[in-house]
């Protein structure tokens, strides 16, 4: 199951990203996005999980502080195909 984490400090890593979401359970993967040009963080990204852990992981970090930002954390959903 793929989660959303939305407004990220800037500086957050995948591996930092990965230790957040780790104690609700294995994460499968962690990945910031980067925007094309700069190759810098945009301040989202997404964490895969079983869908058991991640329900759990959204409800316990939605709404949390993290490094000074509130996090917005939930159901990534699937993005629509480009014409």
């Amino acid at each position: 199951m793929s989660i959303f984490v939305g407004n990220l400090p800037w500086a957050t890593t995948d591996e930092e990203l990965e230790a957040l979401f780790a104690p609700y359970g294995e994460v499968k993967r962690s990945k910031i996005v980067l925007d094309r040009e700069t190759r810098r963080s945009r301040g989202f990204g997404f964490v895969d999980m079983e869908e058991e852990a991640a329900a759990g992981a959204i409800e316990a970090l939605n709404g949390q502080p993290y490094n000074g930002r509130v996090l917005t954390v939930n159901l990534a959903q699937s993005r629509p195909a480009r014409a």
